[in-house]
């Protein structure tokens, strides 16, 4: 049975799957950290690359390979192929002052936003690529004088598979280009100009392949010296590559009419869509997905740590947590917890912070209190979700994963606040998972992407209770920063 390998190099470690192609079945996987912080010498990425593929049990067996990697970044490479300076990953910050800059410059306010979210799908922020490079040009010249290609953390990793041996040979996909700020989903071509505009001048860029098209073969001397016998390694086809998100979608199967919601530390609600979308608030960022179709993306600061916290306040485990929301009713009894702990992304309130509102001798109990921060956090992400479906997305159902999901007070809920049927697959790595049904993809030569269904997917349903939103609605919109 031919075998395939998926990678997720996110930013605190690397995972590697080996899936059966056909199937999808899980044979083995690897694990293996990443340094923290912000910027990485992306030669840290390739080592746990390597340690996670040999944990995973090598790769003489496959017959493709694709990677999945954090999305945006920046990997600045001098024109013999080194790297300039350490990575700037998605979280790092220091860009934000560039991502205001351009778009003051083109035109400021509404208008500069409106600019930016029809040429390239999104409003500039911090993470993305061109205001990363705004900051170097600006701040580190010296190393912006070197600079002759950059890439994204997918890129130099699959670029590392074939070899590294021509900037030209540089591959990455629609959705990891669609986070740059200078490449636009709704023509599938690059903005140059914009990229100009951000650094100063024209750089090589990777090449942006197909969904199912191949990046070239592993080459000789690469995982292959610990992998393949004789250190050769013809025949294994590199995937494309994909970001993190659009490899998630990928990974669980979701489709047009399907709306992933993520909690983990952050959350994300992203669905695929058939056409690109273009918010000029910059609440959605309109990306690419890894289909050939669009992935309308929010992102949340608050997630799953706001049940971590409401545990700790009422000294229980999670596993308590979800049962005392779960004995409370529906709406907490007009209790209402607003979970911007750590102020908000969306909505943009980043001096916020959280709040309970409704507080009376009735509903002063742990119970109520569990039950309201359930609500709290769902009520944000559906925020999230509607913010999406505005851009016109239909949502028949919700698929709910991160660690998160794992409370039954959260998946019992959810369908009350997010008002559709939610699908939960059984914890997994859906990021690796989605970038090895894309090497089996590949390895099929265009073909159809194989069915992979996750075993164990459990459904929920209830009616909706629009009270809950409604009252977080009121308390959020209470909300003062600080």
């Amino acid at each position: 049975m031919p075998l395939v390998a998926g990678v997720d190099s996110s930013t605190q470690s690397c995972k590697v799957v080996i899936r059966d192609a056909e199937t999808g079945a899980l044979l083995r996987q690897g694990r293996a950290p990443h340094p923290d912080g912000t910027e990485v010498d992306p030669e840290a990425w390739w080592q746990a690359l390597r340690s996670a593929a040999d944990q995973a049990g090598g790769l003489a067996d496959v017959a493709a390979i694709s990677v999945a990697g954090q999305q945006h970044g920046m990997v600045c490479l001098d024109e013999d192929g080194r790297v300039v300076r350490p990575a700037l990953l998605w979280n790092d910050t220091r860009s934000a002052d560039a991502a205001a800059d351009l778009i003051e410059e083109a035109g400021g306010g509404a208008a500069g936003s409106r600019f930016w979210a029809e040429a390239t799908g999104s409003v500039p922020v911090a993470s993305f690529t061109a205001t990363k490079l705004r900051w170097l040009a600006r701040h580190e010249p010296e190393n912006a004088d070197r600079v002759a290609a950059v890439c994204l953390p997918h890129d130099w990793l699959t670029w590392r598979l074939g070899g590294a041996t021509d900037l030209a040979g540089l591959r990455t996909d629609r959705s990891d280009a669609s986070g740059t700020g200078y490449w636009s989903p709704s023509t599938g071509q690059y903005r140059f100009d914009l990229l100009e505009r951000a650094f100063g001048r024209r750089l090589q860029v990777p090449t942006v392949l197909g969904p199912a098209d191949s990046a070239g073969e592993l080459h000789a001397g690469t995982l292959a010296t610990d992998s393949v016998p004789g250190g050769s390694a013809g025949g294994i086809l590199l995937g494309p590559g994909t970001g993190d998100n659009a490899a998630a979608a990928l990974g669980v199967g979701a489709g047009p009419g399907d709306v992933v919601i993520s909690i983990g530390t952050s959350g994300t609600v992203f669905s695929v869509a058939e056409g690109p979308s273009a918010d000029p608030t910059g609440t959605v960022a309109g990306f690419a997905d890894a289909t050939g179709r669009f992935l309308p993306l929010v992102a949340t600061l608050n997630a799953a740590r706001v049940l971590n916290a409401a545990a700790s306040m009422l000294r229980v485990g999670l596993d308590e947590l979800a049962d005392l929301a779960l004995s409370a009713p529906a709406g907490a009894g007009g209790l209402v917890m607003v979970p911007y702990l750590e102020g908000e992304r969306t909505p943009n309130r980043p001096m916020a912070s959280g709040a309970v509102h409704g507080l009376t001798l009735r509903t002063s109990t742990p119970a109520h209190l569990a039950r309201a921060a359930v609500e709290g956090m769902l009520c944000a992400l559906a925020d999230g979700l509607e913010a999406v479906v505005a851009q016109g997305v239909e949502a028949r159902r919700v698929i709910l994963v991160g660690g998160g999901a794992r409370s039954v007070a959260v998946r019992r809920i959810a369908p009350q606040v997010f008002g559709c049927p939610v699908v939960v697959p059984p914890p997994g790595e859906y990021v690796a998972d989605g970038a090895a049904r894309q090497a089996a993809w590949a390895a099929r030569g265009g073909a159809a992407a194989p069915e992979w269904s996750p075993a164990g997917t459990e459904e929920y349903d209830a009616e909706p209770v629009p009270a809950i939103r409604e009252r977080y609605a009121e308390a959020r919109d209470r909300v003062i920063d600080r």
